[in-house]
């Protein structure tokens, strides 16, 4: 297993566009892809207001270039970014981590 974390850093006033896509759209269509979401989050406390910050699960690097490959041409996914950006791109920059968990981790 190997894990994702990818941390978005929204333009301004776009975090909440950001969150709605993820909760409306982009959650179940990663799933659809065999995609593993495995956890979103924002700064309560340190850091900065306007990343969103999650974390993915692939069997391996091939299944997770497959799956991002099918994600991307998906027509719903490209109708849900279509959609959510009529006002303007909600990202910035996106920054990227591909791990692999220690034999002690809880997540392996």
């Amino acid at each position: 297993m190997i894990y994702e974390l990818r941390i978005y850093t929204a333009h301004p006033g776009q975090m909440g566009g950001l969150v709605a896509r993820f909760r409306d759209h982009t959650c179940d269509l990663f799933e659809k892809h065999g995609i593993t979401n495995v956890g979103y989050w924002l700064n309560t406390v340190g850091g900065r207001s306007d990343e969103l910050w999650y974390m993915l699960a692939f069997e391996d690097h091939g299944q997770r270039e497959k799956a991002w490959a099918a994600f991307a041409a998906d027509p719903d996914w490209q109708a849900a970014r279509k959609e959510s950006e009529q006002d303007g791109p909600l990202v910035h920059h996106i920054e990227n981590r591909i791990m692999n968990a220690l034999d002690f981790s809880p997540l392996k």
